[in-house]
């Protein structure tokens, strides 16, 4: 994986993703500070807030022995004019590789395009793929299974909300892994990626997107961008609350997931996202051994 870019899941191969797993499990049991990347550094560029992408990034090449360097949106010539292809052009005669973390999906394609050294997409309005790798860690280590062995056709997994960059990248996920994704989200509010895929499948009703799901994962009603249409979508999303009654629908005892922040009493009550089912903050965790993996594989 030297040198490839994580711009989408889609990109990666099934044994690349296997290969991230396998990493992180190594990098996850062994010693937290090593010197695989000394010398290197990794520039990020953020045009969103954040506080998982950017710690778990910075932390992981801490860790990974190199530096990070972090670029806020109004510490580039971006904001100025400067297109994100002569921005990558540039990056890559002082840095190793570049994480973004931005609103447009094409800009992380143009800077991928522009840049010769990789990119890692830390978020934009269309995909999160760390994010999903991270959760899908995290649910092989909650069930105690080998990860080269793990038989993702047993998994069913239902993400209930909004079908956004999350939902998005699960499909991608789903693709390659050939796990059993139950989406449910109002009609409006479908993924952009939905299509029709063995494996995947769609509906209005939580109830019965979650009544064979091992896992139940949610996220907040309206992302960042989208702020403005909070209150409308407090109306909408109120039937596809992840609650006690919605758990009670499923079969067996299913983990919570949600990728935080959460905005609780919404999408999530306290109850559930601090009770025995919940690896939130685990798979919050595992952001950052997941990237350190993606680092240590991407850069060599």
């Amino acid at each position: 994986m030297k040198g490839k870019d994580i711009v989408s899941i889609a990109d990666l191969t099934r044994e690349e993703i296997i290969r991230i797993f396998v990493e992180t499990k190594r990098l996850k049991d062994g010693p937290r500070y090593i010197t695989a990347q000394q010398g290197k550094t990794l520039g990020m560029i953020f045009h969103k807030p954040s506080t998982r992408t950017r710690v778990s990034f910075e932390v992981a090449m801490v860790q990974l022995g190199g530096y990070a360097l972090y670029l806020g949106a109004q510490d580039l010539q971006l904001r100025r004019g400067e297109t994100i292809g002569d921005t990558g052009k540039t990056l890559s005669r002082y840095l190793n590789a570049i994480m973004i973390r931005t609103y447009s999906h094409q800009d992380v394609i143009d800077l991928a395009e522009a840049s010769s050294i990789p990119v890692i997409n830390g978020l934009t309005d269309l995909l999160h793929p760390c994010q999903v790798l991270a959760d899908l860690y995290t649910i092989i280590e909650a069930r105690k299974k080998e990860i080269a062995t793990f038989d993702f056709s047993k998994l069913r997994i239902a993400f209930v909300g909004d079908g956004n960059n999350v939902c998005n990248s699960f499909i991608n996920a789903q693709k390659k892994l050939g796990f059993n994704l139950s989406i449910a989200t109002p009609e409006q509010y479908k993924p952009s990626l939905l299509g029709n895929v063995k494996g995947i499948s769609w509906t209005s009703r939580p109830a019965e997107a979650v009544r064979e799901s091992a896992v139940i994962y949610t996220d907040v009603w309206a992302s960042m961008g989208k702020e403005q249409e909070q209150e409308e979508r407090k109306k909408v999303f109120r039937p596809f609350q992840v609650n006690r009654e919605l758990l009670e629908k499923a079969a067996g005892d299913p983990f919570i997931m949600h990728c935080l922040p959460a905005h609780r009493g919404e999408e999530i009550t306290d109850e559930v996202i601090d009770g025995k089912n919940s690896i939130v903050f685990t798979q919050a965790e595992n952001r950052l051994h997941v990237q350190k993996a993606a680092l240590n594989l991407v850069l060599g």
